[in-house]
């Protein structure tokens, strides 16, 4: 299984290379392409032009050469690429994944963001796919979290994420997601028996079960 994954933060790389160790995946089977130039091409207008589309599409069918399947870490260019056809293999949503993943298991969702403009769009995104199984979503902007982030206190930030997982199972939680690949690194500090799922681990398993989500 070769996996080509389009990034748009350098850190994402090692996050799903050590996802990738986890589910016994080949690292030499992965290619990674960062380029964050898109992510702020969307960010500076506010919206997807015509040319950053074309952009977006010309680097999905570039890294399709000697793939089986592409995954696209990034919220905001996942949107775009969801739209895009024609591509020899498929396209795993990060975002999507993960929100299959929480809606098959069900029961009362928290879903932890990092900023407030991430909250409507994510929520929005898990409602799609919620079931019969979802009795409740709620969708949670874990205030601060994205300055310690900005500002590189990633121990202070990933503290703050593992203690809002906490406090959500704490009050009846049956599933916590974290929203962005960045913040799976908090898993291992929420407390024993308070499972998070987050998108690399979701995206990952997606791909390798051959169950494409988005």
């Amino acid at each position: 299984m070769r996996i080509s994954f389009l990034h748009t933060l350098e850190g994402n790389r090692k996050i799903f290379d050590d996802a990738a160790k986890d589910l016994d995946l080949p690292g030499n089977a992965l290619r990674h392409e960062v380029r964050a130039d898109l992510r702020l091409a969307v960010q500076q207008t506010g919206t997807v032009s015509m040319e950053v589309a074309r952009q977006i599409e010309h680097c999905l069918m570039e890294l399709s050469a000697d793939a089986d399947a592409i995954v696209v870490t990034c919220a905001t260019l996942s949107a775009v690429a969801a739209g895009i056809t024609g591509l020899p293999i498929p396209i795993v949503r990060v975002d999507a994944a993960l929100a299959a993943a929480a809606t098959r298991i069900g029961g009362h969702l928290v879903v932890l963001c990092a900023l407030d403009s991430s909250v409507a769009p994510t929520r929005q995104l898990f409602e799609q796919y919620a079931n019969e199984n979802v009795a409740s979503l709620k969708v949670v902007n874990v205030a601060g979290i994205w300055d310690l982030f900005s500002n590189g206190d990633l121990d202070a930030c990933l503290t703050e994420v593992a203690r809002a997982a906490d406090k959500a199972y704490d009050t009846g939680a049956t599933v916590v997601a974290v929203a962005h690949p960045w913040m799976a690194a908090a898993a291992p500090m929420v407390r024993a028996g308070h499972v998070v799922l987050d998108g690399p681990h979701s995206a990952l398993r997606a791909v390798a079960n051959q169950q494409v989500a988005g």
